[in-house]
C-alpha cells in the first residue's frame, strides 16, 4: 500500500486519508474517490490530497476483516457486518466465554496491522454481548500478511472463541447450624445463593438445615442427591480449615472425594471442590454469603456452563484473582448496568475510621488525668495514643472529650482529628462510645475503638487490624491478641453500630462477641503492647519514655 499526498490527477480509485470539508460537501476518511469526487477537489481548489493506494496482492480493510473474521467464528458466535476495518463478535446465547488465549496473542503477533480484542477469558456473557472485536489497522493489509493470520487462527483445536450456555442444574444446598448464629446470617447466605444459581439459569432444591457435625451434612448430602440435585454446596457456619473439617469430611462420608482444597483467589480462599460420583459437591468459603464477585463464582460459572474444572484449573486462576475491593457488577445479571466495565478495575482500601475515646475522668489517677501525664519529651499519653493512630491507614480520627475536654483539645491541637464531645461522659464508657459512634461519616465501613491510655499499640499493629477487616469473608470484628490474651483496641464493622448505640452504663462494646463470635477473627501481635493499659501511678512506672505527671 502506497501512502501519502497524492496528486488528483492520480487520485481516482484511491482511498481518502483524512476527512475533508468542501464548499459544496464533505468527503469521508475512507471514501474510495471516483470522477465526482476528483472534480469537487478540483473546484475547491485542492492540487493533491493524502491517500492510500492499493497495490498488487493487497487486501482492502472490510474484506480483510471479513476473512479473518471467517476463520475465528464459531457455534453461538454472531458477527456484525464489516465497516471501517472492524467487524464484531457477540453471543447468541447466555453462557460462558471460553477463549485460545494463546492462538489470540499469536494472531497479535502476526502483524501490527491486524488486531483481535477480546473479553476476559471466562467470562460469563449475555444474549448479543460483544465477546470481541476483529479490527484491520491500516485501509488495507498485504494478502501474505493475512494468509499467515488466517493460517494461525485456523491451527488451533476447536474454535479460538466458544460461548458455553448455561445449564439449568438443580443445586442443593445444605447449611450447617451452630448455637448463636444469626438467622440474617443464614437467611443471608441462601439469597445471594439463590441469587447466583438463577442468574446462571439454575434453580435452588429445598435447602436443608443441619447441625454443624459431619454425619448431618453428609445425610442431608444424600438427601439432596436422591432428590435429583445435580450440584451439591454446603455453606458452613464455621470456615474449613482443613481437608479433614466437616464439610470436607461430610463430602467423603456421602461416598465422594475432595479434589481441592483453596484457591489463589481472594475473596474464596477456602473454597473445597469434590464430587460425590460424578455430581460436583463444594464447601463454600465465608464470603459467598455476599453477592460480591469471590472465587466461588468462577467455579460456579464453570459447572454450569459445562466446562471441566480440576485441580490444575483453580491453581491456575491466580494471575487476576486478587478480587478485593473491586467495583464489580452485581448478581443477578440482568439488574447491572449496561456499560462496559473499566480496562482496570478500581481497587480502594477499606474506609476504615478510628474512635479515641479520651472522655474519662480517670478515677483511679485522681487527682491526676491520666490522659495528660507526659513523657520526657512533654508529650502528653493522649497524645501518644493519637499520633499512633495518625500513623496508621485509619481515617478519619475522631477523639471523644469530656473530662477537662479543653486541656485535652490543648495537647491535640495541630493535629489531624475531629473532636465529638460527650455532654453525659460521667454515664461511662458507653456515652463516650456512642459519642464517637455519632460522629462516624456513612462512608466508614468500619471502625477501630482506640483507648486513650494505650501508648504502646503503634501504627502498623492498627493496621494489621486493618488488613484482616473483610466482613464479606466472615471477618467483621477484629481483635488483637497476645499468646492468646485478648487485648485491644478492636475494629467492628459497621453493621454492628445499632447494636452498640443500645449499650448503657460504664462498659465498652466487647461483650457483643458474644453474640457474634460466627463475624469474629483475632490477630496475634508480636508484643504485649494490645494488653497493656496505663490507669494507675504503679501501672505508670512501667511506661517507657520515663512518664511524669503533668
Amino acid at each position: 500500500m502506497i501512502f501519502g499526498p497524492t496528486p488528483l490527477e492520480e487520485a481516482k480509485g484511491a482511498i481518502l486519508a483524512h476527512s475533508l470539508r468542501l464548499p459544496a460537501r464533505v468527503l469521508k476518511k475512507g471514501t474510495v474517490l471516483d470522477d465526482d469526487a476528483v472534480a469537487a477537489l478540483k473546484e475547491a481548489g485542492k492540487r493533491e490530497v493524502v491517500t492510500a493506494r492499493l497495490e498488487a496482492g493487497d487486501v482492502p480493510e472490510n474484506e480483510a476483516a471479513e476473512r479473518l473474521t471467517t476463520t475465528l467464528t464459531a457455534p453461538l458466535v454472531a458477527r456484525s457486518r464489516a465497516a471501517t476495518g472492524r467487524v464484531n463478535l457477540l453471543a447468541e446465547t447466555a453462557g460462558l466465554l471460553v477463549i485460545d488465549a494463546k492462538r489470540i496473542d499469536a494472531i497479535n503477533a502476526v502483524d501490527e496491522s491486524l488486531t483481535v480484542a477480546t473479553l476476559p477469558n471466562h467470562t460469563p456473557v449475555t444474549p448479543r454481548e460483544m465477546i470481541a472485536t476483529i479490527k484491520v489497522i491500516p485501509f488495507a493489509v498485504p494478502g501474505a500478511v493475512l494468509g499467515v493470520a488466517e493460517a494461525v487462527a485456523r491451527a488451533g483445536r476447536g474454535p479460538a472463541f466458544a460461548v458455553h450456555p448455561f445449564r439449568p442444574l438443580k443445586v442443593g444446598l445444605v447449611l450447617t447450624e451452630l448455637p448463636g448464629i444469626k438467622e440474617s446470617v443464614m437467611e443471608g447466605a441462601v439469597e445471594a445463593t439463590a441469587a447466583r444459581v438463577e442468574a446462571l439459569c439454575g434453580s435452588l432444591l429445598a435447602v436443608e438445615r443441619v447441625r454443624h457435625e459431619e454425619a448431618p451434612v453428609a445425610e442431608a448430602l444424600s438427601r439432596l442427591k436422591r432428590a435429583g440435585a445435580q450440584l451439591l454446596l454446603v455453606a458452613g457456619a464455621s470456615a474449613v480449615v482443613d481437608r479433614r473439617d466437616v464439610g470436607p469430611g461430610a463430602i467423603v462420608r456421602a461416598g465422594g472425594r475432595i479434589d481441592h482444597f483453596g484457591m489463589p483467589v481472594d475473596p474464596g480462599n477456602l473454597l473445597c471442590l469434590g464430587y460425590v460420583g460424578d455430581i460436583p459437591a463444594m464447601v463454600l468459603p465465608g464470603c459467598a454469603r455476599s453477592p460480591k464477585l469471590n472465587g466461588f463464582d468462577w467455579v460456579l460459572q464453570r459447572i454450569f456452563a459445562g466446562v471441566p474444572v480440576a485441580a490444575a484449573d483453580i491453581m491456575a486462576m491466580g494471575v487476576g484473582g486478587l478480587l478485593k475491593e473491586i467495583d464489580v457488577r452485581p448478581l443477578p445479571r440482568d439488574q447491572a448496568p449496561r456499560v462496559a466495565p473499566p480496562a482496570i478495575a478500581p481497587r480502594r482500601a477499606r474506609t476504615v475510621a478510628a474512635i479515641v475515646l479520651a472522655a474519662g475522668r480517670s478515677r483511679r489517677m485522681a487527682p491526676l488525668n491520666k490522659l495528660l501525664v507526659a513523657d520526657a519529651q512533654g508529650t502528653a499519653m493522649v497524645a501518644r495514643v493519637v499520633d499512633n493512630v495518625i500513623a496508621s491507614h485509619a481515617r478519619p480520627i475522631i477523639v471523644v472529650t469530656g473530662h477537662e475536654r479543653d486541656r485535652v483539645e490543648e495537647a491535640l491541637a495541630g493535629r489531624p482529628v475531629i473532636f465529638a464531645h460527650a455532654d453525659d461522659y460521667a454515664e461511662g464508657l458507653s456515652a463516650s462510645l456512642k459519642a464517637g459512634i455519632a460522629a462516624l461519616p456513612p462512608e466508614a465501613e468500619g471502625v477501630l475503638i482506640c483507648l486513650g491510655d494505650m501508648p504502646l499499640v503503634a501504627g502498623p499493629m492498627l493496621d494489621r487490624l486493618i488488613a484482616a477487616f473483610d466482613p464479606e469473608e466472615g471477618r467483621a470484628i477484629v481483635m488483637p491478641t497476645f499468646r492468646g490474651k485478648q487485648g485491644n483496641p478492636m475494629l467492628w464493622a459497621r453493621e454492628f453500630i445499632p447494636e452498640i448505640m443500645t449499650i448503657t452504663g460504664d462498659v465498652g462494646a466487647r461483650h457483643l462477641v458474644g453474640r457474634h463470635g460466627d463475624r469474629m477473627v483475632e490477630v496475634e501481635m508480636a508484643d504485649d503492647a494490645v494488653l497493656r493499659d496505663f490507669d494507675t501511678t504503679d501501672a505508670l512506672k512501667g511506661l517507657p519514655g520515663a512518664a511524669r505527671a503533668g
